[in-house]
């Protein structure tokens, strides 16, 4: 039986959005169970069937505003801190937060530890291919960490390619490095010597670097790249998917009668595209490299959201992409000792 426990206070529309989710998942996922940190009386209100859901008084919430590590140090009985301690402590097999992003990257660090041998974990995303064999790629490090050192753009390239085969389900995945450039020799210091050691390990499908205009296009299936260039990538695709779908809606709108009936018979199509562009399908950005699933979702995640990414989760756990970090990572370390 999967674990998983849930910040039920983090986010814009908690607890009411989390726990719909919740109830979405647990009614189809009958080999998860629910361990729900926060306020219980705002819970009760809106969890309708408490099945395979245990509620865990907290008194405190971490915010947006707060800082992330003084509010996990100080806020010791908020549902996101409480929640982390379960996973630390065996009670539950991963964590799961709409709030506070900082403050979730935080509580992977610094309370459910890192696999020993990763140096830094990074954060992953999931986003969607327009053409190409896969729906998605994955975009690591999307930003748990601004700077960066070579050795650690490599192992994402590392825990891309595990997380793509254990979740994903590809064989073989494909690696790119986020460059100005394809070609090898293009590039900061810092991406030409990860290039170097990408490139250097066999087991790794590196297709070389890639450009940030290819990446819609399923130029390669995990991308990697330092955490402030990632997150302003990740940040930039969703802006621009949000000001295209805008101003689709604006032109027909503003097309008169003969816009309205075009949009009219354009609408299964125009759905699609909706349905493509929207991130909720994908799950939510995980922190790879600690040592259980830290994932989080949107501030204003609703519960299709929810739903979404305890399947991700799920598909995490039972994948065993954990053991193989370890395993791998382990292993290297006895190497270098």
């Amino acid at each position: 039986m999967v674990k998983i426990a849930v910040d039920a206070m983090g986010g814009d529309n908690a607890p009411a959005s989390v726990v719909a989710g919740v109830e979405l998942a647990r009614d189809e996922f009958k080999d998860v169970e629910f361990l729900l940190f926060g306020d219980q009386a705002k819970i009760k209100e809106v969890l309708k069937d408490s099945q395979r859901i245990t509620l865990i008084q907290s008194d405190e919430v971490i915010d947006m505003n707060d800082e992330p590590v003084k509010a996990i140090r100080t806020k010791k009985t908020s549902s996101l801190v409480m929640a982390a301690n379960a996973v630390k402590q065996g009670q539950a097999d991963a964590l799961f937060s709409c709030g506070n992003t900082g403050a979730l990257l935080a509580c992977g660090l610094l309370i459910v530890g890192r696999i020993k041998g990763i140096a830094r974990p990074g954060l992953l995303s999931t986003l969607p291919v327009i053409s190409g064999k896969n729906a998605t790629f994955n975009l690591l490090d999307s930003g748990a960490n601004a700077d960066s050192k070579p050795e650690h753009l490599y192992q994402y390239a590392l825990l891309g390619k595990y997380y793509a085969e254990s979740v994903r389900g590809l064989k073989n995945p494909r690696i790119g490095l986020l460059n100005n450039g394809t070609e090898p020799h293009k590039g900061s210091k810092l991406t030409l010597e990860a290039h170097q050691l990408i490139a250097q390990d066999e087991t790794i499908n590196f297709v070389g670097n890639v450009e940030s205009r290819d990446l819609m296009n399923g130029v390669c299936d995990v991308v990697i790249a330092d955490g402030f260039t990632g997150n302003a990538v990740l940040k930039a695709i969703e802006g621009t998917a949000l000001a295209v779908m805008k101003l689709l809606k604006e032109s027909i709108l503003s097309a008169g009668l003969k816009g309205k009936i075009g949009a009219l018979l354009l609408k299964p199509s125009l759905s699609k595209i909706k349905s493509k562009m929207d991130q909720s399908q994908y799950g939510g950005a995980v922190l790879l490299g600690a040592k259980a699933p830290v994932v989080k979702a949107h501030g204003s995640s609703d519960a299709k959201t929810v739903y979404y990414t305890v399947k991700q989760i799920r598909e995490m756990i039972n994948g065993q992409m954990l053991p193989n970090f370890q395993e791998y990572f382990e292993k290297q370390q006895v190497k270098n000792d």
